[in-house]
Order: structure tokens, then C-alpha cells, then sequence
């Protein structure tokens, strides 16, 4: 019996200027056509101050963002389930995100 998949058949490879980075800060906007992400380093400043460094900005899809933030849900899930609740910053508040 053939099986037919709706799924198809992806070949994932790194372009020649792929790079990875560390961030820990993530700011998030949108407009009608897209999603922006603009990825950074959040480090102590000045007093009580905090400097975010960003080096990288990605742009996403309406769809793009929809599937990722559904991995990502997944993600955290599975991470949850396996090393325990991840506990968020109170001071750093629900808005825009760093």
C-alpha cells in the first residue's frame, strides 16, 4: 500500500553568512505585512539602568509568526515538562519584552 504525505520533503541548509548569536532581549512589532523581531544583549548600565546591544533583526510573515509562536509554545511545554516552570523577571512587565 502507498502512503501519500502532505508533507513534504524539506533539505535544510546553512547559507554561506549564516551565523548564530546569544540573545537574551527580544523586541517585537508588527505592522498589516509583517512581523519585526529585533534580537539584542541586554547588560547592566549606568546605576539602574540597562543597555540592549542589538545585532540582529528578522522579519517574519503573518503565517511565519503564527507557526513559530505555536513551536515555540510547544517548545517551552516540552522544556517545562522536563526541567520545571521557567519564572520570568516581575520587573521587566508584560509590554515590550527584553
Amino acid at each position: 500500500m502507498t502512503q501519500f504525505s502532505d508533507q513534504p520533503d524539506i533539505n535544510i541548509t546553512n547559507s554561506a553568512d549564516y551565523r548564530e548569536g546569544y540573545s537574551n532581549s527580544v523586541q517585537v512589532r508588527m505592522s498589516v505585512w509583517d512581523f519585526y523581531m529585533a534580537f539584542g544583549v541586554m547588560q547592566p548600565g549606568a546605576g539602574n539602568k540597562l543597555e540592549v546591544r542589538n545585532f540582529q533583526g528578522v522579519y517574519l510573515s503573518p503565517q511565519q509568526a503564527k507557526a513559530l509562536a505555536m513551536m515555540l509554545q510547544q517548545n517551552v511545554a516540552n522544556y517545562e515538562q522536563t526541567f520545571g516552570e521557567i519564572k520570568l523577571d516581575p520587573r521587566v512587565g508584560t509590554g515590550q519584552v527584553h
